[in-house]
């Protein structure tokens, strides 16, 4: 049928995201994301957007999909603060050895290229980075730390979970990214004792 879309929004997005999140926003040009979503030039500006109205497409597709499982991780944290975080770094881990998937974070990506990003894009990858210390903070006070306990700690494990992107993405193994969690988890199991 003439002027129907011929191709899969949602493939395009997963494909134009995956682009970005293996070589950043910067290393990506159009013609990469042609290649990559099998669309010509005029068909991304068209359906998808310019290269930054695309970016924050991707980003927002990157951030949903993982906030769900980092929600459903922290769902616990009333009743088992600790478990919760431990399930939260757990979300994280099982992105990094998933080996479909590129090395590292998109949104710890992003973060990292603020210098170069524009304005309106490195306000929203700002924001989808402090949205993961928020999720952190409120579970954290969920599971009855202090209002400063909960937030030097969501700090911290916000901080511990972007740099296992950084770090996966320079070889750190499993064993390596696992006894960094590891330090956390306790330090927190310490602080929540009553």
């Amino acid at each position: 049928m003439a002027g129907k879309k011929q191709f899969d929004m949602d493939a395009a997005l997963d494909a134009a995201m995956i682009q970005f999140w293996r070589d950043g926003y910067a290393d990506t040009s159009v013609d990469d994301l042609s290649r990559a979503t099998g669309l010509n030039r005029s068909s991304i500006y068209s359906s998808l957007g310019d290269k930054d109205t695309l970016f924050l497409r991707c980003l927002d597709l990157y951030a949903a999909r993982y906030g769900e499982k980092y929600d459903a991780a922290l769902s616990c944290a009333a009743s088992e603060p600790v478990a919760a975080v431990r399930a939260f770094f757990d979300v994280t881990l099982e992105r990094i050895a998933d080996p479909e998937l590129p090395d590292g974070c998109l949104i710890a990506q992003s973060a990292m290229a603020v210098p170069v990003l524009s304005p309106s894009v490195a306000a929203h990858a700002k924001q989808a980075l402090g949205r993961q210390h928020s999720r952190l903070r409120a579970a954290l006070k969920a599971g009855r730390l202090t209002d400063q306990g909960a937030e030097a700690f969501a700090l911290h494990a916000a901080a511990v979970n972007q740099s296992l992107a950084v770090m996966s993405r320079a070889g750190a193994g499993p064993a390596q990214l696992r006894a960094i969690v590891g330090v956390t988890v306790d330090a927190l199991s310490r602080a929540s004792r009553p």
